[in-house]
C-alpha cells in the first residue's frame, strides 16, 4: 500500500502517543536515575518530577483509551494475521501497563506514607494505609511493570521500524506528526 493512500491516524491520536512515548522515557529515564541517589532534595524533587510525570501518563492513556473508543483506528495495513494479532496484543498490553505502572506508583507512594501531591498543589487521596511490606512488595511490583512495558515499547518500536525498512510500507508513516509520507518502491 502506497503511504500516500493509507489511511492516517487522527492528529490527536497522534498527539497523544507521541506524548505519551516523550513521557515515557522520561520518567523511566527518571525513575533509573533517582533511585541510586542519596537521600537529598534533589532525590526528592526528582520523585516529585516522576510522580508527576506517572500520573499526567495515567491521565493520557485514560483520555487516550476515552478517544479510541469514539474514533476507530484506521484498518490494519495488510501483513500476516500473526503479526496483526502480535500488534493489537501488544498495543492492549502496554495500555494496560500504562493504567497498572502508575497506579502501582501510587499505591506504593501510600504505603510508604508519602502522599502524591500533583504538581505540588493537587493531594491525591492515599489508596491504602501506611504499611512498608506492603510498599517494598509495591516497589517491586512497579520496577517488573516498568520493565515489562520498556520491552513492549522495543518490540513496538522494532516493529514500526521493521515496517517501515524491510517492508516498506506505510505503518510507521501512519502515526508520525508533521510528516508528508512519500511512496515507497517495493
Amino acid at each position: 500500500m502506497a503511504a500516500e493512500s493509507a489511511p492516517r491516524y487522527s492528529s490527536t491520536a497522534i498527539a497523544l502517543h507521541w506524548l505519551t512515548a516523550g513521557l515515557i522515557v522520561v520518567s523511566v529515564g527518571l525513575g533509573v536515575y533517582m533511585v541510586g541517589l542519596k537521600l537529598s532534595p534533589l532525590k526528592l524533587r526528582l520523585y516529585s518530577w516522576h510522580k508527576w510525570i506517572g500520573v499526567t501518563i495515567f491521565l493520557l492513556i485514560v483520555a487516550r483509551l476515552m478517544w479510541r473508543a469514539a474514533n476507530a483506528p484506521p484498518p490494519p495495513i495488510t501483513s500476516p494475521r500473526w503479526q496483526q494479532i502480535a500488534a493489537v496484543v501488544n498495543h492492549w498490553l502496554l495500555y494496560v501497563l500504562l493504567i497498572c505502572i502508575p497506579l502501582s506508583g501510587w499505591l506504593m507512594s501510600s504505603a510508604y506514607g508519602v502522599r502524591v501531591v500533583y504538581f505540588g498543589v493537587i493531594p491525591l487521596p492515599d489508596l491504602v494505609g501506611k504499611n512498608k511490606e506492603l510498599g517494598d512488595t509495591l516497589k517491586a511490583l512497579h520496577e517488573i511493570l516498568a520493565f515489562t512495558m520498556l520491552g513492549l515499547v522495543t518490540v513496538h518500536a522494532l516493529a514500526a521500524l521493521k515496517h517501515h525498512l524491510l517492508d516498506r510500507d506505510a505503518v510507521l508513516y501512519r502515526m508520525l506528526p508533521l510528516v508528508k509520507p512519500r511512496a515507497h518502491k517495493p
